[in-house]
């Protein structure tokens, strides 16, 4: 019997690319203008945790306006390897559409870290911004791979609690981005906060930190998987409804999805 394969979800990829860029974009400006020397921002905000909280916020408010916008409610709103790759170990995705899912996370983070730092010109490259660039902090290569580790076991838990639970579910777009913000704001000087390959590998590609990007890639994508791994355990792969952080309403997905719209 023939079969005719399912086609390229290149509007989906290339989403995920400009999302993830969008992301990008967010993150050296907001830096730059909380934490660049010569910002007027920084010097009427001297005190370094109250601007790592303000940062934390507009990132926060970045991902929930990822998440909920009409594109993130096509494309699913990964924006990271981790969370693509844990919904493919879910079977909620196919191999196909997962790697390319993945390369154009890769892509949109490479283009719109280029193209902020395009605009910023030197700040960018500054010490006090450094492409945004994600390295561990005073406590070590250990201390930032364990805090990777635990972040993103708490972010993707938290996703598939919450998500599978119908009451719940629309707030899990919410939730990620409070976690994010909160994250940036008391995890920050561990690790820099990442959770996300992609979201570091251009910034260290950039800066000159590829020597330690594979706490960026081992951590992240082994604390979701593990968080995963105790959820369909504990729940079973049926109780996974969809690979979506928010599902908009009813309609085709092209996930292996068993959503229900809960009005």
């Amino acid at each position: 019997m023939n079969t005719v394969a399912a086609p390229y979800r290149w509007r989906e990829y290339l989403i995920e690319a400009a999302l993830l860029g969008t992301f990008m974009v967010s993150a050296l400006g907001v830096t730059a203008l909380l934490q660049y020397s010569g910002s007027p921002f920084r010097h009427m905000l001297p005190n370094a945790m109250l601007r790592r909280s303000l940062i934390g916020v507009a990132m926060g408010l970045t991902a929930a306006a990822i998440i909920y916008s009409p594109w993130g409610r096509r494309s699913g709103a990964h924006i990271n390897p981790s969370v693509t790759l844990t919904y493919l170990r879910l079977h909620k995705i196919t191999r196909r559409d997962a790697a390319c899912y993945v390369a154009a996370q890769f892509l949109g983070a490479i283009v719109g870290l280029m193209a902020a730092a395009a605009v910023l010109g030197g700040i960018a490259g500054s010490p006090e911004v450094n492409y945004v660039a994600t390295v561990p902090g005073p406590a070590g290569v250990s201390a930032a791979f364990a805090a990777e580790l635990v972040i993103s076991f708490g972010m993707m838990g938290m996703i598939l609690v919450v998500s599978n639970t119908p009451r719940w579910s629309r707030l899990t777009g919410m939730l990620a981005a409070c976690l994010v913000a909160v994250y940036i704001s008391v995890e920050a000087p561990i690790s820099g906060m990442s959770m996300n390959p992609a979201r570091s590998f251009a910034p260290a590609a950039a800066g000159g930190s590829l020597h330690v990007l594979w706490v960026y890639v081992v951590a992240p994508l082994a604390g979701m998987l593990g968080a995963a791994e105790i959820y369909v355990r504990r729940y079973g792969h049926a109780a996974v409804r969809c690979a979506k952080l928010h599902h908009g309403g009813p309609g085709a997905c092209h996930f292996h999805c068993h959503f229900t719209y809960d009005r």
